[in-house]
């Protein structure tokens, strides 16, 4: 069985959504995205969430525009349309609309709530230990029928 985006969120060592306003600075996000060891954070307005700012949006709207971090708004330069899923997702499905949509980062959205956010490595990992799980079970099947004769 595949697992779902919210047991995902359950995975993760800070499973809590990390945002941040839209009139803070580039300049700040990258310092929330330093301190925290991650590659995106939740652009959030008053609880609704209006964006996600990553490090790509710095290298491809500050870096290569000649802006400067400390003097350009978050909200210049972020991800304002954001693909959203539901914490029942399946990591397949995470998998193939972030590969359809050549993103990084889901936010997972109940009640119209922003509950966390998925990378594309939280979705690799789930995989992979979906994958173990299938061969572990494989591998006692064969094992067994080797043992016992099955045919």
């Amino acid at each position: 069985m595949s697992a779902t985006a919210r047991q995902m969120l359950k995975e993760k060592h800070t499973a809590a959504l990390i945002s941040i306003a839209p009139d803070a600075s580039v300049f700040e996000a990258l310092q929330l995205l330093a301190q925290r060891d991650i590659g995106a954070v939740a652009v959030m307005d008053n609880g609704r969430l209006v964006g996600i700012f990553s490090e790509r949006d710095y290298a491809r709207r500050i870096v290569l525009q000649g802006r400067t971090s400390s003097n350009t708004l978050v909200s210049e330069i972020m991800t304002a349309r954001v693909h959203v899923i539901s914490p029942d997702r399946t990591a397949e499905q995470c998998m193939a609309l972030m590969t359809a949509e050549r993103i990084r980062h889901l936010p997972v959205v109940e009640n119209e709530q922003v509950i966390g956010m998925i990378s594309i490595g939280d979705v690799v990992h789930a995989t992979i230990a979906d994958q173990q799980i299938a061969i572990d079970s494989l591998s006692k099947y064969v094992m067994g029928c080797s043992q016992l004769g099955c045919q």
